[in-house]
């Protein structure tokens, strides 16, 4: 295991989220002191956490959680997480590392080499930069200053299992979001189920096409 450095609570407020279908419940934000990477993340508490609570890692996406785009999942996967945390009892961590920590200005040219037929992945290697970025210790410091050693981690993403569980963080288990798939999103789907074994029933997926 590596030791990771130690983050503080550095302020929590209580904020009403709205979203556009309806839906609606009260959080509680929380900032930190401390991150290792100095960017300034969330952790949103909805629900009354127990002590093995239910947990997203979910990295921002300005075009999908905020302007609705199609071309990925993120924000049916943001909406879909905070309901079911709320029912259960956890925490949404929202990462700023926007484009799998490339970058905003990086994902749309990525995206514009993906129009020209590269995958999400190819893309960005064609970019020169990595096939994903992110590194999740902010996410266990995060976790560990709320008193959090073990989660349900809420992700289709293996590597997220893989690198908490390297960073003294126990996932008891890891639960599958929805596919949320449309048809400009499916060749993006498509992509980490094959390239990097996101568990996604693929059948689904293609479903749409």
């Amino acid at each position: 295991m590596n030791e990771t450095p130690e983050a503080t609570i550095r302020t929590r407020v209580r904020v009403p989220l709205r979203f556009g279908d309806g839906y609606s419940v009260d959080a509680e934000l929380v900032t930190f002191h401390g991150l290792v990477d100095g960017g300034e993340h969330l952790a949103i508490v909805l629900g009354e956490p127990g002590r093995t609570p239910l947990v997203r890692m979910h990295s921002e996406c300005l075009t999908g959680d905020v302007f609705g785009s199609a071309r990925c999942d993120c924000g049916p996967q943001l909406r879909e997480s905070v309901e079911r945390i709320a029912e259960a009892g956890g925490y949404l961590l929202y990462l700023r590392q926007e484009g799998r920590g490339i970058g905003l200005y990086n994902k749309l040219d990525a995206y514009a080499l993906q129009d020209a037929g590269l995958d999400t992945y190819q893309a960005n290697v064609a970019l020169g930069l990595p096939e994903d970025a992110r590194d999740y210790t902010v996410a266990a410091q995060m976790l560990t200053a709320l008193g959090v050693d073990s989660v349900h981690l809420l992700s289709n993403n293996p590597d997220k299992e893989a690198q908490l569980a390297g960073l003294d963080v126990t996932v008891a288990e890891r639960v599958p979001t929805g596919a949320h798939a449309t048809a400009q999103n499916l060749r993006y789907l498509r992509a980490k189920v094959e390239h990097t074994r996101h568990s996604i029933v693929l059948d689904d997926v293609l479903s749409v096409a």
